[in-house]
């Protein structure tokens, strides 16, 4: 992500004082509109990060060029997301590594393909719907820029129905029954090689992790990631009235030999 002035073809985030945030591509002649009036990209460019602007009727807002974690809450999307606290979690226990040959399926908006890629990942998509494909190649180019393509490649095809790619590192997966490609992941992966899967149900999980004791998978773990956030202002320090509960859960096993 690069530094100082934003240009024209950055993207920024815009924050209001109730904390609404607004994800603009600064364009020539470009306007962002909300109920607060309008804002002129013309008068975002140019600007420093944390830098206020005000709206034709006088809005404030602040101005920062998004993080990979505000581009995946606020980018277009046609699938529900991996949550940013899911996604740290996931790096870690498939163990992501620079030049990691990775397989990922049901790759939806792009969200878990964006962090696989930044973590220096070269990742094969396989996607059984050509919006979601689209979708994603879309966002991911629009965060990370055209080149990371030499390294992301996405296939319209289904993964329960097999795995061409062999000798891989690790295999990640956001599907219903992920379960299903546990027979191929077994051939697919080399000995120690890392399969995930990301299940909103404990009964999917379940049903995903007896597949792996029956296909030569071993280390098995199943983790579920809670966040809570503080309200601190002065004196008054407590934990937040809500938080972000349960998203889903990350089961992880390796490949024996």
């Amino acid at each position: 992500m690069r530094s100082g002035p934003l240009v024209v073809g950055d993207r920024a985030l815009l924050s209001d004082h109730k904390g609404r945030r607004y994800l603009v591509t600064l364009t020539e002649g470009g306007e962002f509109h909300c109920h607060t009036g309008i804002v002129p990209h013309a008068d975002l460019v140019g600007r420093e990060e944390g830098e206020q602007v005000r709206s034709t009727r006088g809005g404030l807002f602040r101005v920062l060029r998004p993080t990979l974690s505000d581009f995946v809450l606020e980018m277009p999307r046609g699938a529900q997301v991996i949550y940013p606290k899911d996604l740290g979690p996931i790096l870690m226990l498939a163990d992501i590594f620079p030049g990691a040959r990775v397989l990922e399926s049901g790759i939806g908006s792009g969200a878990l393909s964006m962090v696989l890629l930044r973590a220096g990942a070269d990742v094969v998509g396989y996607e059984v719907r050509a919006d979601f494909a689209a979708r994603a190649r879309k966002n991911v180019t629009a965060f990370l820029g055209e080149e990371v393509l030499e390294r992301y490649r996405v296939e319209l095809r289904d993964c329960y129905e097999g795995i061409d790619e062999t000798d891989l590192d690790r295999v990640v997966l956001d599907l219903p029954e992920p379960w299903q490609v546990v027979p191929h992941a077994a051939t697919a992966l080399h000995p120690g090689g890392i399969i995930l899967a990301y299940t909103p149900t404990i009964n999917q999980a379940a049903q995903f992790r007896e597949s792996l004791a029956e296909h030569g998978f071993g280390a098995p773990k199943t983790v579920e990631i809670l966040q809570r956030s503080w309200h601190i202002e002065g004196m008054s320090v407590r934990p937040d009235h809500r938080m972000v509960a349960h998203t889903g859960f990350l089961s992880v096993a390796r490949r024996f030999a």
